[in-house]
């Protein structure tokens, strides 16, 4: 009979099982290797109000400028010295609107000093202090600012909203006016317009309503590096365009009113009994050191350009060549209507352009007729902007703002009527 040998391991297997289920001592599988921790719990929300939000903090992302930051000295003509009182009256102010600024300036004769005011003119008849703010976004900002300030706004500009007046403004030179606001115990005007708008004006002179309020010396409160590129260019474009329309000599007092006059050149105003004849001389006459500030540096870097630091004459090379070199760098908008008006008058001049450029220019920059024909173009681009913004006061301002501001006007016409009389 055979036999079955059972191997002894085998024989105590079930024994193993038994025990292993009746033991009270938990097993655990073996963890696998080094476990990825779980990922952190991202931070709940704050909270916010839903009613009337206060603007964010502008932040600066540091992986996309719009602009590379500039040298610290560029555009240093551009920074004029104002008395620290009015600095801090002009930052005090401006620290007052919660909507988002991105370029703001003070401008006119409540910061710079000009003949037929003084300083101790009682505060109900002192000129208002004159503000004008670039915005990204326009009506973000009039929706804000109508809920932070609702009185600086007509009546009818608060029913209809901030969309009515971000879309009233796009007229014209694109610009809104609130006037007669008390605030920090002055009066003050403040106008608002886009930084795209503003930018383009300068570089193009599209309007020279802006532009042309940037010829004459302002205090910056606000400052934005895309800004101060684009007037550095208009204040260039301002003073090329003078020199055109000057001889070879001239004082340098001649120069500053030929700028400060482009802006009033065919503006509607000028047109009316009540405003100042002199107000270009009367601003020149007392802002000298301002303007020589802004200008001197770059029109000495002028080809043919001679303007002693120390000195108040100015002189040019009046040649073709040197004219036909500020001539092809002014603005776009103002070269296209003197190239339009100079062919419209000399038709073989204007097929020259095709055929010869470099001709083109200098015979365009030897005609006797150039200046006549600068001075009346740019008067034709202020015009049509400076008519509709005057129609266009009436709806931002009101009525009774309109009514109030003409009155002060022919006021002051009539004072200056009779002090000069006398």
């Amino acid at each position: 009979m055979l036999s079955v040998t059972r191997n002894p391991r085998t024989r105590s297997l079930p024994f193993k099982l038994a025990r292993r289920c009746l033991a009270t001592e938990t097993v655990h599988p073996s963890p696998p290797d080094s476990p990825l921790p779980p990922p952190p719990k991202p931070p709940s929300p704050k909270p916010r109000s839903a009613l009337y939000l206060r603007p964010r903090p502008a932040v600066a992302h540091k992986h996309h400028q719009a602009l590379p930051t500039l040298p610290p000295s560029f555009g240093r003509n551009q920074l004029l010295p104002v008395s620290n009182t009015t600095r801090a009256l002009l930052e005090d102010i401006v620290a007052q609107f919660d909507a988002p600024i991105r370029y703001a300036f003070a401008y006119g004769s409540g910061v710079f000093e000009q003949d037929g005011y003084f300083n101790d003119t009682a505060p109900q008849d002192a000129p208002m202090l004159d503000f004008m703010f670039a915005v990204t976004h326009p009506a973000h900002f009039h929706s804000i600012n109508m809920h932070q300030h609702p009185l600086h706004y007509p009546l009818h500009a608060r029913l209809l909203g901030s969309s009515y007046v971000s879309r009233l403004e796009e007229l014209g030179p694109g610009v809104w006016f609130n006037a007669y606001v008390n605030m920090r115990g002055v009066r003050i005007k403040y106008g608002v317009t886009t930084i795209d708008n503003l930018c383009a004006d300068l570089l193009n002179w599209n309007t020279l309503y802006l532009a042309g309020r940037m010829h004459k010396p302002l205090r910056i409160i606000k400052d934005d590096a895309r800004v101060r590129l684009t007037q550095q260019v208009n204040l260039t474009s301002a003073v090329r365009a003078a020199l055109l329309t000057l001889p070879a000599s001239f004082p340098e007092r001649l120069l500053f009113e030929r700028i400060a006059g482009i802006s009033y050149a065919g503006d509607p105003r000028m047109l009316l009994p009540a405003e100042n004849r002199g107000k270009v001389a009367n601003i020149v006459a007392r802002q000298g050191p301002q303007f020589k500030e802004l200008y001197h540096r770059l029109a000495v870097g002028l080809p043919g350009v001679q303007w002693p630091a120390a000195g108040a004459e100015v002189s040019q090379d009046t040649a073709p060549h040197a004219r036909a070199a500020h001539l092809r760098k002014l603005p776009a908008n103002l070269l296209r209507g003197v190239r339009e008006a100079h062919a419209r008058g000399d038709a073989a001049t204007a097929e020259m352009f095709v055929k010869d450029e470099s001709a083109y220019w200098l015979r365009l920059a030897g005609d006797e007729k150039l200046p006549g024909i600068l001075t009346q173009e740019m008067s034709r681009i202020v015009r049509w902007p400076a008519t509709v913004q005057s129609f266009k006061g009436i709806a931002s301002a009101g009525v009774g703002k309109s009514v109030r501001y003409s009155a002060a006007k022919i006021g002051k016409w009539w004072a200056g009527k009779g002090t000069g009389s006398q």
